[in-house]
């Protein structure tokens, strides 16, 4: 179980940050937020007032920042260039400017570079949006994510007003809608499951129902059943 390797991926809101941090845990392997990377890029970049439709640059950060991930409490900190910002990537601002910077070619292959570097020591639960088709395409357990907009758009909200930003629902909404399109249609490494996948709805399951169903998986591909 220690060499296990677990890929999570599913749309904006599916629960699979929290999903996976959990199995990580309940497994004892390295968990690998790699939206959190990819909002860290889009973080810095308008921290530095650049244009997020510049991808020469934003390519060039994607490649050449310090970007580290740490175990904090309760989670996953995120440090660029020495400097801790795992609240400032969670705001609203980034999240509306996230899917222009991942959809940058540049942007995905030097994350993606620097995600398979961390895939390669083994042992790890990874989650995103191409991790079963790009990322870790041998991953011994495969999962897509998914849940209604509605449901992914209350437990955004709930997330945005226990963090103190008030947000409108129906925009919530919304935005989720065009991110499930901008990255379900981009050019490159769209939002799709893994043909080998195992196809998780989430709506109306709680956390731990969710992640007792992905142990399930993992316990049984140890196992050697199917």
């Amino acid at each position: 179980m220690s060499r296990l390797s677990v890929a999570i991926d599913g749309p904006a809101g599916a629960g699979k940050s929290t999903v996976a941090r959990r199995v990580a845990a309940e497994l004892g392997l390295t968990y690998v937020d790699t939206g959190a990377m990819y909002r860290a890029i889009t973080w810095k970049i308008l921290r530095d007032n650049e244009n997020p439709e510049d991808e020469i640059l934003a390519s060039r950060l994607a490649r050449d920042t310090d970007l580290r991930l740490t175990a904090g409490k309760g989670g996953v900190d995120v440090w660029v260039d020495g400097e801790k910002v795992t609240e400032a990537i969670r705001t609203p601002e980034v999240t509306s400017q996230v899917s222009r910077i991942a959809g940058h070619v540049g942007v995905r292959k030097g994350l993606t570079d620097k995600q398979r570097a961390m895939a390669r020591q083994g042992g790890v639960v990874m989650d995103g949006r191409d991790i079963g088709t790009q990322v870790m395409p041998d991953a011994d357990v495969k999962v897509f994510l998914t849940a209604s907009i509605e449901e992914r758009a209350q437990r955004r909200y709930q997330e945005l007003m226990q963090k103190g930003f008030e947000v409108d629902p129906e925009q919530l909404r919304e935005e989720i809608r065009n991110r499930d399109e901008k990255d379900r249609n981009r050019e490159h490494s769209p939002l799709r499951p893994a043909e080998d996948a195992v196809h998780l709805d989430t709506t109306g399951l709680s956390i731990d129902e969710v992640v007792q169903s992905i142990l399930t998986l993992c316990q049984s591909r140890v196992s050697g059943g199917e």
